[in-house]
């Protein structure tokens, strides 16, 4: 592309806008190759997986054979039910960034997921949770409902990123929350990143035409025979959503709501 069109997320300038996780892949080569084809800046890795016992993990495999100069690496949180148990991840994926040679490394993709049946995040505790680590030095990337409110509580805390579902994690459904996401990217003053629920390349490019900093996609791309072609598809679909977005009227219009009770008599 002759546009040059960086991106930076605190004080890290990336070049891709592909954010891609390292979960569900059948192997570690596979993973490796995917990774390396969808061009991608960063990945994200689970920090409960990092520390499993099991012989030959394969996680560490492909993180050992990584270029960590070229590939920043954000630990997150999944498995986490509450607040304190994402926190206790958070150092220990901290550490862990440490001990792979990443010293300044204080990202974060923050999860507390209670629900195991839906999968949803827990706004309150992804609030109180933020509101600590923020304050421990952490770069908080929340993943989040797609709710502009929201959004808004956590970019005050100090987050660096916001992260809200298109769609169920892992789901593959698309983007179904569409004008909230609208509003989220309008209002937001730090980078949005669409997390879960993209499924086929033409969701990852909705994203970016919305006006999306970037897209995080792991399922779509891990859970197919060829990962490593669908890492080419979803490459350059992130690349047509944003060159679509840079090309149309940067304006984006949103259907403003109107209340249906009158402000007349209110006491403030």
């Amino acid at each position: 592309m002759g546009i040059k069109d960086k991106w930076k997320v605190d004080n890290l300038v990336l070049d891709s806008r592909l954010l891609v996780g390292t979960g569900r892949f059948e192997n570690a080569l596979k993973a490796k190759q995917s990774i390396e084809i969808s061009q991608t800046n960063m990945i994200t890795v689970a920090v409960r997986r990092m520390t499993s016992s099991t012989p030959n993990n394969s996680l560490w495999t492909l993180l050992e054979q990584l270029n960590h100069r070229k590939l920043w690496i954000l630990p997150n949180t999944a498995g986490s039910k509450t607040a304190d148990e994402a926190i206790r991840l958070a150092f220990l994926g901290r550490e862990m960034m440490q001990n792979l040679g990443q010293f300044d490394n204080n990202f974060l993709k923050l999860e507390v997921i209670a629900d195991a049946k839906y999968l949803m995040p827990d706004p309150i505790g992804t609030i109180k949770a933020a509101d600590y680590l923020i304050k421990k030095g952490f770069r908080v990337f929340p993943y989040m409902n797609a709710d502009p409110s929201l959004g808004s509580h956590l970019e005050e805390l100090g987050c660096v990123t916001l992260m809200p579902l298109g769609s169920a994690i892992g789901s593959n459904q698309g983007i179904k929350s569409l004008e909230n996401l609208r509003i989220i990217i309008k209002e937001s003053k730090i980078p949005v990143i669409v997390d879960a629920g993209i499924g086929k390349p033409s969701d990852a490019s909705k994203a970016m035409e919305l006006g999306a900093s970037a897209v995080l996609i792991n399922t779509a791309i891990a859970g197919c025979k060829r990962p490593e072609l669908m890492a080419e598809s979803m490459r350059l679909a992130v690349l047509a959503g944003r060159l679509a977005y840079l090309a149309k009227d940067e304006s984006i219009t949103i259907k403003k709501g109107g209340a249906s009770s009158p402000k007349i008599g209110l006491p403030f």
